[in-house]
């Protein structure tokens, strides 16, 4: 998945996320994991070190035919032994036989996949970082900003908008949050060998190469390390509905309290000339929709047999893809839609005057709410 993949690529894979999970990441994360590994059998005086040296200056994916590799992977049910074959021939032979030393397919994919995870995950922490700037901005600037609160999609009690940036805002930092414990301390090295049995040093020093986590044993078959990156990239992805619904409700014309920015030829419609659509709104949702079901698909692969699983293991890797890629570009989009949100606040007056509750007051609760969520951000 890259910024241009097909013809929906504008929706999916917005933002600089969906080039950190393409297939050329996915192949360069596999052979810096290589690299790691031949410069840590090295460390341990498992290989000579003019081996090690050799090996990590072949691991260059664009000296790779990643077409092939794909094309090959369909005689093992994994891309490693076909990528391994490929890096052997690539160095002398006095390095070949010390080429994936010790490893497995599986710990060089779950290593990659940690890997990709950790280096998909720095644009996306930094695109919610600005999305959670943007609500606070909303916020603060509404903080006192009043109009009508709707509860069962009914009027309900006067509240500010300032309120509803608020609690747009926690729920991002709260994802967010999440999410950085996720990138410092589950991402982790595997290196178990044939059997998850392989003695830890080799590991320790993978990690450190690689700046992922050492692991107190190997996990390949006790999946927990991915199911929660899966279950922290879900929160997030259903905070951003949220708001992203939120959006589409309050810039009904009906309502009219809110409006996307991004120019006046943005969420046109091909058959009606007076619609503005909320683009920003729907896209999220359209990546959103589809996230919760991947995330049922990582959890249902925590079955797995004895060392190592027959095909539920396999089912990961398109689906952490897809995964990192649609919440990446539902993430994108969310900032988008926040720094650029248009507030009619004279709307909210107006909507508010007309509702059956309008006269009563806001709860006091409303203003000291907002401010101890900012507070909260700026920490």
């Amino acid at each position: 998945m890259t910024s241009d993949a097909g013809l929906f690529g504008g929706i999916y894979a917005r933002g600089a996320v969906a080039a950190e999970v393409s297939d050329h990441a996915w192949l360069q994360a596999m052979l810096d994991v290589e690299a790691a590994l031949a410069r840590a059998c090295a460390a341990e005086t498992l290989i000579p070190g003019l081996a090690a040296e050799e090996i990590a200056a072949a691991c260059r994916a664009e000296a790779f035919d990643l077409a092939q590799l794909g094309r090959d992977a369909a005689d093992s049910a994994t891309p490693v032994v076909a990528l391994v074959k490929a890096l052997r021939a690539a160095v002398t032979e006095a390095a070949r036989e010390h080429v994936h030393l010790g490893a497995t397919s599986q710990d060089i994919t779950d290593t990659a996949l940690m890997l990709v995870a950790r280096r998909a995950l720095e644009p996306l922490l930094d695109d919610a970082r600005a999305a959670a700037d943007a609500a606070a901005s909303l916020a603060e600037r509404h903080r006192d900003t009043p109009m009508i609160g709707r509860t069962l999609l009914q009027e309900a009690l006067p509240v500010t908008f300032g309120l509803r940036a608020a609690g747009w805002l926690t729920g991002i930092d709260a994802a967010r949050r999440r999410l950085r414990q996720v990138r410092d301390g589950e991402l982790a090295v595997q290196m178990g060998g044939p059997v998850g049995a392989r003695a830890p040093a080799v590991a320790a020093r993978v990690a450190v190469e690689l700046g992922l986590a050492e692991p107190v044993m190997p996990w390949q078959a006790i999946r927990v390390r991915p199911v929660t990156l899966a279950a922290a990239l879900g929160a997030l992805d259903g905070v951003l509905a949220k708001i992203a619904r939120d959006v589409t409700l309050l810039a009904q014309q009906e309502e009219g309290e809110v409006q996307e920015g991004g120019g006046s030829e943005r969420g046109g419609s091909s058959a009606m000339a007076h619609k503005r659509n909320p683009v920003g709104a729907v896209s999220v949702l359209a990546c959103t929709k589809r996230t919760p079901g991947l995330v049922a698909t990582v959890l249902a692969a925590m079955e797995q047999e004895h060392e190592r699983a027959a095909g539920a293991w396999q089912a990961e890797w398109g689906t952490y893809t897809e995964l990192l890629g649609l919440t990446g570009s539902a993430t994108a989009w969310a900032r988008e839609l926040l720094e650029n949100l248009i507030v009619h606040p004279d709307l909210m007056q107006a909507n508010l005057a007309g509702a059956p509750t309008g006269d009563q007051p806001i709860p006091d609760g409303a203003g000291e709410l907002v401010d101890r969520a900012l507070e909260a951000h700026r920490r």
